[in-house]
């Protein structure tokens, strides 16, 4: 099947398909053709310009046509950190905040992950399933076209393992390109509270080995955070992935400077994620490193923490992405839109710095921007045609507003 939108107001997000990251002040070029049109064939971006080329295209027989006077055409949105699988919400911490309590402070108390691992422990792969489907639905209708998903709420071999095999089933069963990512070192569970070594053991001994058997994951995480993991715990995790082919993308300093993203760009991490405190130091490790910076302000914005310094990471020449952190305690939405609002309102990005860093770096945060996050022939069509709107500033302005008409995933509306 083929796909013609036509008299798009603006077409934008067109980068060469060899361009996979976008650095420093490159995410301020967000390129576009106005009065374009652009043409699928099967999954896949065949070509685009302007409408008054359009009568040199070979259009195929039975093309279905999409009229998008007024309307943006962008890539769909590539959600790079996600804890998409869990089994139930964690309204009662959300009041337990409003009161009063820390993070750290319901954690504590055997709130937060813990928490939802005990959920999670009673909860069948088909129930996981059901309400998973229904969410990553959810994100697709608000414009995601590829997401990465962790574990973390297993905590334990069994039920890590059931949370990887569910993701593995929704690589089936959704059209959205998603990547699998194991963190069994997402907290320590109660009962190795006095033993965390053991766990690290089993971590590293029992569960890297199985899911390495049978495929589940592409990458390895590990919360290293005050409370957490330290940084040597963390290097000894990640070290072991390595040799399981899983590749390190990891947590770090979100409550605190940890040390996490030194010990993340040591072991060539793919990315580091949410860096709502980081100082000098860190911003010159990133500089000196393949390493992505994942920004993922609506987690910052629920728990009240300092939101990550983007505008001087990007005047540093960082790579920068920004992620939802969608999950049940800290951050409960996956509106990419909404995030994207966030970084320009809180963060001083431009929508064109934050629109790329939600798209094309995203891709590259789970290596796949060879394929995704871009306008460009040769790439997966998956795409946003946008409501009628005067700017691409629009989509953060209207924070509350949704601005998407329709979303295609794969070549299909």
């Amino acid at each position: 099947m083929s796909l013609l939108i036509k008299n798009i107001n603006v077409l934008a997000g067109i980068h060469a398909i060899d361009k996979l990251f976008l650095k420093g002040s490159e995410l301020n070029n967000f390129p576009f053709v106005e009065n374009a049109f652009l043409l699928t064939e099967g999954e896949k971006i065949k070509s685009f310009g302007k409408m008054e080329e359009i009568s040199l295209l070979n259009i195929p027989v039975g093309t279905k046509e999409i009229e998008a006077k007024g309307k943006f055409v962008l890539p769909a949105f590539c959600d790079s950190h996600s804890h998409l699988v869990f089994a139930a919400t964690r309204e009662s911490e959300f009041v337990d905040k409003i009161s009063g309590l820390t993070y750290e402070q319901i954690a504590a108390k055997g709130g937060g992950i813990l928490n939802s691992a005990k959920k999670l422990s009673e909860t069948s792969e088909e129930e996981l399933i059901e309400s998973a489907l229904k969410r990553l639905h959810e994100v697709q209708s608000q414009g995601t076209g590829a997401i990465e998903i962790k574990s973390g709420y297993g905590l334990s071999v069994d039920a890590e393992l059931k949370m990887l095999r569910v993701i593995q089933k929704l690589i089936a069963l959704s059209p959205l390109a998603i990547k699998s990512t194991f963190l069994g070192a997402h907290a320590i569970p109660f009962e190795y509270k006095n033993n965390r070594n053991e766990y690290i053991r089993i971590i590293i001994d029992e569960m890297m080995p199985r899911i390495a058997d049978e495929g589940l994951a592409d990458y390895c995480d590990v919360f290293c955070e005050n409370g957490f993991y330290t940084p040597d715990e963390t290097d000894k995790i990640l070290q072991a992935g390595w040799k399981y082919n899983l590749k390190p993308k990891i947590h770090a300093n979100q409550l605190a400077i940890s040390g996490g993203v030194q010990v993340g760009v040591r072991n060539n991490a793919i990315s580091v994620d949410h860096l709502e405190n980081i100082g000098d130091e860190e911003i010159s490790v990133l500089k000196n490193s393949n390493t992505i910076a994942t920004m993922l302000p609506s987690a910052a914005f629920f728990l009240r923490l300092p939101y990550p310094p983007a505008r001087k990471m990007l005047d540093e020449n960082l790579t920068v992405a920004l992620a939802t952190d969608f999950n049940p305690g800290s951050s409960p939405s996956g509106r990419m839109s909404f995030v994207i609002s966030l970084a320009c309102i809180q963060m001083r990005m431009t929508p064109e710095e934050a629109i790329n860093a939600a798209t094309l770096n995203g891709a590259a945060a789970m290596e796949i921007s060879n394929e995704y996050g871009s306008i460009a022939p040769g790439k997966t069509a998956n795409l946003i045609i946008t409501k009628e709107i005067s700017s691409l500033a629009n989509i953060p302005y209207f924070f509350g507003r949704d601005c998407i008409d329709r979303v295609i995933v794969n070549g299909e509306l």
